[in-house]
């Protein structure tokens, strides 16, 4: 099951994302995430959060469309965002793309890149989803999708990250170790799509700038 959510960043434009949207099997909203899909000319499935960034005449409107409205209190241990991705999980969402989730309040958008890691979404292929970049975590392996010279980052999200092997970037990594605190990892660059990377061991966030090199080769690397 393919899963849309929308969270709730400022100045969220959906415009880019409006095939993602169409094609979901179900499109989640994160509280106020229902204001840009309501702009948008979308309604969500449901709507799930404490509310508080919905007005009372955009509630009504969803529920006048059948859109299920699910409240929590506003002191809950788990964002809105959290809430969310608990649900996609319980429903059965294999596949979970998140917008809305990077900008805006910087506590917000770490937390968010954070979620990633949640063991209830391993097994599950979950993106977050900026208009020129996505971000993915790798437990073990993954496909490198995207064009030639894109830019990718290799972050640990772990203090250590054991066991990198890669296929398809310009700096390769053959059983290497990433360190959470050192930035080795950062600026790489996808030279033969689709690239390949595994793990042995820890948690690898794999942040992929859809620049088809503007980044490299306005430098003066160009991938052979």
């Amino acid at each position: 099951m393919n899963v849309v959510i929308v969270a709730n960043a400022p100045s969220l434009r959906l415009d880019p994302y409006r095939e993602m949207i169409a094609g979901a099997d179900l499109v989640i909203a994160a509280d106020g995430g229902a204001n840009a899909l309501i702009e948008a000319g979308f309604r969500p499935a449901i709507v799930i959060g404490d509310l508080d960034s919905l007005g009372a005449t955009r509630l009504a409107l969803l529920a006048a469309d059948g859109v299920e409205v699910r409240r929590f209190p506003r002191e809950k241990d788990e964002t809105d965002l959290e809430l969310a991705l608990l649900h996609a999980v319980a429903i059965g969402a294999t596949h979970i793309d998140i917008l809305g989730a990077l900008g805006g309040r910087w506590d917000h958008t770490f937390a968010n890149v954070a979620m990633l890691a949640m063991p209830e979404l391993q097994g599950r292929q979950v993106r977050l989803i900026d208009e020129r970049q996505r971000l993915f975590l790798v437990r073990d392996q993954a496909l490198l999708e995207g064009q030639r010279g894109d830019t990718l980052s290799l972050l640990p999200l772990t203090p250590t990250v054991c066991g990198i092997t890669t296929r398809g970037l310009f700096y390769a990594l053959d059983d290497a170790t990433l360190h959470f605190e050192r930035a080795r990892g950062v600026s790489n660059i996808l030279i033969d799509p689709p690239g390949f990377i595994s793990l042995r061991e820890g948690l690898l966030l794999v942040v992929q700038h859809d620049d088809r090199g503007a980044f490299q080769f306005a430098a003066g690397i160009e991938p052979c």
